[in-house]
């Protein structure tokens, strides 16, 4: 079963697909497309297995296992009901049902749940009088229905939660960035550990902690407690013991990860994160606010942080801030290269610096830019933008 080779779908978040892309094929995926915030591709067993525990940009892992065409929720219900069931569940198993609708023919996903699960129901009702449960929080098949105008998929969804929670999180801060943006946007910049690495504005810690587990090659997922597949009928024990117990991809990183924020109450946060992920020998972390720096932490480093940007700050403040940003850049992190995560064009102008790159990003409903600045040394630097 498990050298059989099927189709997946990996989703992820928009602006990330290329770099998911290349994951899964380092993970030895074939036939690969890209789509919005996802990218189709095929594997075997293994491969699903792998996708989950090594995927830093994905945000989960589906399995389509039945599509077809339908304008009406009672076609919808005829054509689940003619699944052989049996091969997935049994009548004392739990189900629950995503449905996602992007159709004139469906505007309410609820109803179209509601019909899936009762195509499910009846389906066990009239072969053994009996029905499995719906369980929302941890089922033992978490079904996956998406419907594109009348074409319909029917996916089971193999990581459960989001793979966003990669599980060595136990404190945050009041708006922490997402595990998979953050891995994501340090993978954009291709940085791999080559370097020393700097979040002068760290917050909760997720930038310090990804760019570790990516400098040392650490699979993301090895910090879950489960994941939904290992409920499935066909569940390979052996095989998923060994991809995850494979450390041989694992490598040795020989430079330093340094982090401040100007909150205390950060640090103390991102301390007890970074601990949680077994991080720290690899990790200085301070209290210090970005514009006490006088000199850089190191040399020649490179710099990804994500500045507040967000609807709290008043302007005034938040425009002086990203000058001061431009300022301490342009004095004190001479040769770096400089990424930033923000969302509003007036903060990217203040920085006063001119952009070598501009990568669209979402954060959260914020559409956002991920720009890249080379800070050199001398009059270069003092470019403005245009």
């Amino acid at each position: 079963m498990s050298r059989q080779n099927f189709a997946m779908i990996a989703k992820t978040m928009a602006g990330l697909e290329d770099v998911l892309a290349e994951e899964l094929i380092s993970l030895g995926a074939d036939n690969l497309e890209m789509g919005n915030r996802m990218v189709s591709f095929e594997g075997d067993l293994a491969l699903l297995y792998k996708a989950n525990i090594h995927c830093r940009t994905a945000l989960r892992i589906l399995r389509p296992v039945y599509q077809f065409k339908a304008k009406t929720t009672d076609e919808i219900y005829k054509k689940v009901k003619a699944m052989n069931w049996y091969e997935h569940l049994t009548e004392d198993s739990t189900f629950a049902i995503d449905a996602i609708t992007f159709s004139d023919y469906f505007t309410h996903s609820k109803f179209v749940a509601y019909r899936v699960k009762d195509a499910i129901a009846d389906y066990f009702m009239q072969k053994t009088g009996k029905r499995p449960s719906v369980d929302v929080k941890n089922p033992d098949l978490l079904i996956n229905f998406h419907i594109a105008h009348d074409k319909c998929t029917l996916s089971f969804d193999s990581s459960g939660e989001s793979l966003h929670k990669r599980g060595y999180r136990v404190a945050q801060t009041e708006a922490p960035l997402n595990e998979v943006l953050a891995a994501g946007m340090i993978l954009k910049t291709g940085w791999r550990g080559n370097s020393d690495f700097v979040d002068p504005m760290c917050g909760s810690g997720t930038l310090l902690i990804e760019a570790a587990m990516i400098a040392m090659n650490v699979p993301p997922g090895i910090y879950r407690q489960n994941f939904a597949f290992e409920k499935w009928k066909g569940f390979n024990a052996d095989l998923f013991e060994t991809i995850y117990n494979d450390d041989g991809g694992e490598r040795v990183f020989e430079h330093k990860i340094y982090g401040s924020d100007i909150s205390e109450e950060a640090i103390s946060i991102a301390a007890k994160n970074i601990k949680s992920a077994g991080v720290e020998k690899h990790i200085n972390l301070q209290v210090k606010p970005f514009e006490k720096y006088t000199e850089a932490p190191a040399e020649n480093a490179i710099l990804i942080t994500n500045p507040p940007y967000g609807e709290r700050i008043k302007p005034e403040d938040l425009f002086g801030l990203y000058e001061m940003i431009g300022e301490r850049l342009k004095h004190v992190f001479m040769g770096y290269k400089v990424w930033i995560l923000s969302y509003k064009k007036e903060c990217f102008d203040k920085i006063g610096l001119k952009p070598s790159k501009k990568i669209q990003l979402v954060n959260g409903s914020l559409q956002c830019e991920f720009r890249r600045y080379d800070i050199f040394a001398g009059k270069r630097n003092e470019q403005k933008t245009k």
